[in-house]
């Protein structure tokens, strides 16, 4: 499912700051103190949310490490996780 095209403008003030109106805010799950990404491609801008975009990025360059180190479930993952704990405590 694709996400519906928002369109929003907002001015540019002195200092180049620029007030995310509240719908987009939403949107995105931004809140108050929380940090958003400028991303720049081919001459546009996209403004996300830096935690999502985070871990966006971070599950792009993980993508086949599970499957190459044999976690191909739910179940695999619970039997690595409490193999790990076992480890830990005998330490």
């Amino acid at each position: 499912m694709s996400e519906a095209t928002i369109v929003n403008d907002a001015r540019v003030m002195a200092k180049g700051q620029v007030t995310i109106p509240k719908n987009i805010r939403n949107i995105l799950g931004i809140t108050t103190g929380d940090r958003v990404t400028f991303v720049v491609e081919d001459g546009n801008v996209r403004v996300v949310n830096s935690a999502i975009y985070a871990l966006q990025r971070f599950q792009a360059q993980m993508k086949g490490e599970g499957k190459a180190a044999g976690l191909m479930n739910d179940d695999d993952v619970a039997a690595w996780i409490t193999a790990s704990r076992r480890e830990e405590d005998a330490e």
